[in-house]
């Protein structure tokens, strides 16, 4: 019996609310939620859908704030640039938006998941708000779905999914601007698609796939094809703070009667906490991978606490041996590991951003060449020069000795380089034979654009070995 008991209990192990037990979709309607965290969730949303819709249009000294032209890596961020050359810097920063997501998991849980997720944020404070306002909460949600084709219906639906893919197709324009650029997205718009068929298409099949996302597939993104949960089962332990219902003091579930004495817990088992979970679970079965930590189970739970005169905070932000033992410990070992490495990679990127250069230059000794005899008594080196150009300007260099009298003698075209571009050239440097007196000359070269000395290049001049 006690067996039978336990493994009645343990059912929801075996199976996931979204799917049926013969395998099909089961369909969820969470109630619409309101409270204090949905309040938060709402202006943190705004704002960050602000940010979203605003920054392609923003310049600094007119070029964008924000490109991210992955086609042809090429990237303006805050309205600094950065190419092919800042791959470093990239990578850098990529491993630390991925170490402080682990941070975050393993001492908040998925915090990033219900707060600031783009997944999230569209489908809850976007879709989900639009199919509130046209069919109304859940109950009526389900009726219209359940009832015979009408007028009504059909208005509803049109309505709705057309505005559905209006949104779909506004993200992936707005994204779009990211990569191409605001200017030139306005030119794709003026022009006619078929001028501009292939990126027409690659538009209308990313607002298919978000128009597919978020007015069908929804929380399935989360539970089946997001590997941030299944990390996160990896990465949580008993001192993480995740949402969590507090058994301790809401066992046995049960009503509560005024003016009686009650045996039973905090809980009154009136599923509230289930019905406005988007991914349809029992948070009161304990942490699952489905859980996003929206907190809509926490507003809905302190509402029914407030009515039932009892405490809130049943459902809250804890850590699993704060309710076993009520101790908190938020910087465990792996913790203050991951900050350590995280506060390393933050000073390093900041260090290689502080110090980085808006023009690189390298200027070698082409290998494999000896010195050559140029007419007049004078010898000549053969150099490689290759420049790096970080700035939105065109730059025009030029080449000077500063510590030793000869010339120099660019082989080819002048250097030009264009804004993000690079440019690699030769150049000769002719020395009278009488300045050459060891195998090694040091020899100081002046990059110069606009009057202004870029650099200042320390090579050397090979000679010959004179005879004795």
């Amino acid at each position: 019996m006690y067996t039978e008991k336990i493994n009645q209990e343990e059912e929801f192990r075996d199976s996931i609310s979204t799917v049926s037990k013969e395998g099909k979709r089961n369909w969820i309607y969470p109630k619409k939620p309101s409270g204090n965290f949905h309040k938060a969730r709402i202006f943190i949303s705004i704002v960050l859908l602000a940010f979203l819709f605003t920054a392609p249009f923003i310049k600094i000294k007119d070029h964008p704030f924000i490109i991210l032209n992955v086609l042809e890596r090429k990237f303006i961020i805050f309205g600094i640039p950065f190419g092919p050359h800042d791959l470093h810097l990239f990578a850098l920063s990529m491993i630390a938006v991925v170490v402080s997501i682990f941070l975050f998991t393993v001492v908040y849980g998925r915090l990033f998941c219900g707060w600031i997720c783009p997944q999230t944020i569209f489908m809850e404070m976007v879709f989900r708000k639009i199919e509130y306002w046209i069919e109304g909460d859940a109950n009526n949600q389900r009726a219209l779905n359940n009832s015979s084709w009408n007028t009504n219906k059909y208005l509803k639906k049109i309505f709705k999914h057309t505005t559905f893919f209006s949104i779909s197709f506004l993200i992936s324009n707005i994204f779009l601007a990211y990569i191409i650029g605001v200017d030139e997205l306005q030119k794709y718009i003026s022009e006619t698609p078929s001028q501009h068929i292939g990126t027409f298409l690659a538009v209308l099949i990313f607002s298919g796939a978000f128009y597919f996302v978020f007015s069908y597939f929804r929380e399935q993104v989360c539970t089946l094809v997001c590997p941030y949960g299944r990390l996160q089962g990896v990465m949580l332990d008993q001192n993480s703070i995740v949402i969590h219902y507090d058994y301790k003091r809401g066992e046995p579930r049960g009503k509560i009667r005024k003016d009686q004495i009650n045996s039973n817990g905090d809980c009154i088992d009136c599923y509230q906490c289930v019905d406005v979970c988007p991914t349809s679970i029992d948070i009161r079965n304990g942490t699952q991978l489905e859980c996003i930590n929206c907190t809509a189970c926490i507003d809905a739970c302190n509402k029914i606490m407030e009515k039932v005169d009892r405490p809130k905070g049943l459902i809250r932000y804890a850590s699993k041996n704060e309710i076993e033992i009520g101790k908190r410990s938020i910087f465990n070992p792996r913790a203050f590991g991951y900050t350590t490495v995280l506060f390393l990679l933050t000073i390093l990127i900041t260090y290689m951003l502080f110090t980085r250069t808006e023009v690189e230059l390298s200027i070698l000794r082409t290998p494999g060449l000896i010195s050559q005899e140029q007419p007049d008594g004078k010898l000549s080196n053969l150099y490689d020069l290759k420049i790096v150009n970080k700035t939105f300007d065109e730059l025009e260099a030029e080449l000077s000795l500063n510590n030793i009298q000869g010339e120099i003698k660019l082989i080819g075209k002048d250097l030009s380089v264009k804004p993000q571009g690079v440019t690699e050239a030769k150049f000769l440097i002719i020395l009278p034979n009488e300045k050459v007196s060891h195998l090694k000359t040091p020899i100081n070269i002046s990059v110069v654009s606009k009057g202004k000395t870029i650099d200042v290049i320390n090579t050397s001049f090979l000679g010959k070995v004179k005879s004795k």
